[in-house]
């Protein structure tokens, strides 16, 4: 079995309390700390800027995954790779074509830096089959991105075992990164049909922190 990361959202996070949380954090066996970028277009809510991003890479060593909704990945690509993205996630609904997504992903690898793709969950995960070699993060949307602290939707796990066949057939070492719904009996689910990342925000923020991280691993 592969080893499974743990990415808390600060999407969840208390902000009265940053200091002891990112302490926490810190202390804990999570490895990624992910970003939801919202523009309020793509999605219906607007959520962090750049700066977010910079001050946080001065707390903690954890790898910086940033997942951008928003209308216009190329621009907000260049702005967040600046700020120190270590895996930089767009959309494949954003983009004109294939060739636009395999341009970013391009881009993306050029600034040092992982690429991912994400899909809402209306959109079949077969679209990605031909851009798995400039991919390495899928991240599929277990929930219709947005908001934080929505249900977790089952049949999203089966793209994830369809993704997971294709990487295999095409010996591919892309992650798959699963977001919206996580807790310690999603998660296992998630990890049966081969999830390699947990996105999990209201679970791991509202609880004691260290404790929910070790219960999805």
């Amino acid at each position: 079995m592969t080893k499974t990361i743990v990415a808390p959202s600060i999407l969840s996070l208390d902000y009265a309390n940053v200091s002891e949380q990112l302490k926490q954090l810190n202390e804990s066996k999570a490895e990624w700390l992910h970003f939801d970028v919202m523009d309020g277009h793509f999605v219906p809510n607007l959520t962090f800027g750049p700066d977010l991003l910079k001050g946080f890479k001065k707390c903690t060593d954890m790898v910086m995954d940033v997942h951008i909704m928003v209308e216009d990945p190329v621009f907000f690509t260049d702005v967040f790779l600046k700020a120190g993205a270590d895996i930089l996630t767009f959309h494949y609904e954003a983009c004109k074509d294939e060739k636009e997504v395999r341009m970013i992903c391009e881009e993306i690898h050029a600034c040092h830096a992982k690429a991912g793709v994400s899909v809402k969950p209306g959109t079949p995960i077969s679209v990605l089959d031909p851009l798995l070699d400039v991919i390495d993060v899928v991240l599929i949307m277990s929930v219709e991105p947005g908001f934080g602290g929505q249900s977790f939707m089952e049949d999203m796990l089966e793209k994830v075992r369809y993704i997971k066949k294709q990487i295999v057939e095409q010996n591919r070492s892309t992650l798959i990164e699963i977001d919206g719904g996580i807790n310690a009996d999603t998660a296992k689910l998630a990890k049966a049909a081969g999830v390699d990342v947990l996105v999990a925000g209201s679970y791991v923020f509202r609880n004691d922190i260290k404790a929910a991280v070790e219960s999805l691993l």
